[in-house]
Parts: structure tokens; C-alpha cells; sequence
């Protein structure tokens, strides 16, 4: 297809397109004259999530050039490839080492973890973002006089991890590794503000169940 097509399939402007390009978040098309190109069905796909990644997730460009890098590693095998472009997505505060509620909520987080069977450093030893914010946001809550035990915390991570075979059963209809991986960093994007208004909704529903006349 061409650069009008490409466009119109998409919904993109051809001016963003043709920014896209230039910044290396889409390959170049398929020269045909010296002034023109064609397109396939991998740019559509990559535009989309492109566009997901800037659009939805007000990702600056060269975060979404450094997820797409991590999308396109070959070398990594299909769980490392996703584990490296959802590390490269933007994460929440690092905990402050300097806050005594860090120590607590990095030990409440690691015994859920161990109940859970749960890993999360697998990058030579080195935890992962989600990691470091889910500990910064437990210490939070305990600073806060919010505390979060083990318990409370482990009743999240269960629900947390049928979502996450959902998400995963989402992914693995997509034909191909590099499909899925698009996939998975697409749907983490556009799906966390479904999930955050979905459990908004539901407080408001047990709220009603719960308290009104």
C-alpha cells in the first residue's frame, strides 16, 4: 500500500507518518521510485502500536524507540523479548532507600511473593520495575498509616494473576512472536485505564450492595 493508504487505514495523518519514519519507530517502506514507497501489513500493525504507545500512553519518543528496540530483539527468546519491552515501558517511583517504611514494605512484598511462588528478577538479579514501584507504593500506604499486610496484598496478586492469564490467552491469538509482542505491550497500554476504571465501577457497585438505604 502506499503513504495515502497507510494513512487511511490507520487513521493516522501522513504528517505523522511520515514523523514516525524519521524518528525510526516505523521502518521504511519497500523504495519503489525515487520519491515513493510501499507498505505492508507490519507497518500498519507497528503504526498502531506506535501510536498506542505515544498517543494513549504519553510515552516520549525516545522511550517508545527504546519498547520497540526490545519489541524487535530476536535474540531473546519469547518470555525474555516480552519481559524486555514491558521493562522498557514507563514505571511508577523507585522506593527511597532513605524511608523507613521501605525496609517493611520490601519485606511485606517479598513474603508474597514467596507464598505466591512468584519471580521477579530475572535479569541477571536485578528486579524489575514493577518491583520497585509496587514496594515505593507499599511503603506509601504504610507511611500513610494505610498498612498493606502480606495478606491483603497477596488477595491483589491472586486477582492480579487471572488477569494476567486472561491478557496472556489475548496474546497468544495473534500469529507469530513478533505479533504477540507487539500485542503485549499494546494491550498493557491501552488496557491499565480499562482496569483502573473497571474497579472504580465496581467500588461503586459493592458500595451501593453495601451501604446505600
Amino acid at each position: 500500500m502506499r503513504l495515502a493508504e497507510l494513512s487511511e487505514r490507520s487513521g493516522a495523518p501522513t504528517a505523522t507518518i511520515k514523523y514516525y519514519l524519521r524518528e525510526r519507530l516505523l521502518p521504511p517502506g519497500r523504495r519503489i521510485t525515487a520519491t515513493q514507497a510501499e507498505y505492508g501489513e507490519e507497518h500498519l500493525r507497528r503504526l498502531r502500536l506506535v501510536r498506542a504507545l505515544i498517543q494513549v500512553g504519553r510515552m516520549p519518543v525516545a522511550t517508545a524507540r527504546e519498547v520497540l528496540a526490545a519489541v524487535d530483539d530476536e535474540s531473546l527468546d519469547q518470555h525474555m523479548r516480552l519481559g524486555a519491552a514491558t521493562w522498557a515501558l514507563p514505571h511508577g517511583p523507585e522506593p527511597d532507600a532513605e524511608d523507613p517504611a521501605t525496609e517493611t514494605a520490601r519485606a511485606t512484598v517479598a513474603e508474597v511473593l514467596r507464598e505466591l511462588g512468584w519471580r521477579h528478577d530475572e535479569s541477571g538479579g536485578q528486579p524489575s520495575p514493577a518491583h520497585g514501584t509496587l514496594v515505593a507504593s507499599v511503603a506509601a500506604l504504610e507511611r500513610l498509616g494505610y498498612p498493606c499486610d502480606p495478606a491483603h496484598l497477596a488477595n491483589y496478586a491472586r486477582a492480579a494473576a487471572g488477569v494476567a492469564v486472561h491478557d496472556l490467552d489475548l496474546v497468544e491469538e495473534y500469529e507469530g512472536p513478533a505479533e504477540q509482542v507487539e500485542a503485549a505491550v499494546a494491550l498493557t497500554v491501552l488496557y491499565e485505564p480499562v482496569l483502573l476504571s473497571l474497579r472504580r465501577m465496581a467500588h461503586a457497585e459493592e458500595s451501593a450492595r453495601r451501604f446505600a438505604p
